[in-house]
């Protein structure tokens, strides 16, 4: 039989892993939420579809459900204050909003002005896997800049990495 391994040297392997920061906000019905994750890729581009992970203890959980639809805003070392916020350093959301500037899609979605890229999704299902809900959303509207460095997130703090220091392949 084999030996199961501990919330702790999971979580501690995980701190390995590097990953871009991004808030994920949603906007509808239910009313304004997001948070910050670094649980987010692709997942098909037929049709163009993306999965985020999201606690299921957040207060925020109904939001997502009732509102059906959020937004991934991948962020800039400049944000790295607002991911702070996102991630509950602010409890009130009307102050987390306040500290960034915001568009709205045609959705009603809202996406970061200054993110390097906003992926709108229509919640499309979710799946409840241990102690955190999969958001999977066809992605349904984009916006893009072409500068800015990702805000990224390594061994349990944010991490500068230059840019274009190479190339694979030669």
């Amino acid at each position: 039989m084999e030996e199961q391994l501990s919330k702790t040297e999971f979580r501690n392997a995980m701190a390995r892993v590097c990953a871009p920061v991004n808030v994920i906000t949603t906007n509808g019905p239910a009313g304004r939420g997001g948070f910050t994750a670094t649980a987010m890729c692709s997942v098909t581009d037929e049709p163009p579809t993306l999965l985020v992970c999201m606690n299921s203890r957040s207060t925020q959980t109904a939001l997502f459900f009732e509102n059906r639809r959020f937004c991934v805003n991948v962020l800039t070392q400049e944000h790295k204050e607002l991911a702070g916020y996102f991630a509950g350093q602010r409890a009130d959301m009307e102050e987390r909003y306040a500290a960034a500037d915001w568009i709205s899609f045609r959705s009603g979605s809202q996406a970061l002005s200054g993110a390097i890229v906003s992926f709108d999704c229509r919640l499309t299902e979710a799946r409840l896997v241990g102690t955190h809900h999969i958001f999977i959303g066809e992605v349904i509207d984009i916006r893009s800049r072409r500068d800015g460095h990702a805000l990224l997130y390594f061994d349990r703090n944010y991490v500068h990495v230059p840019t274009q220091t190479g190339s694979f392949g030669g």
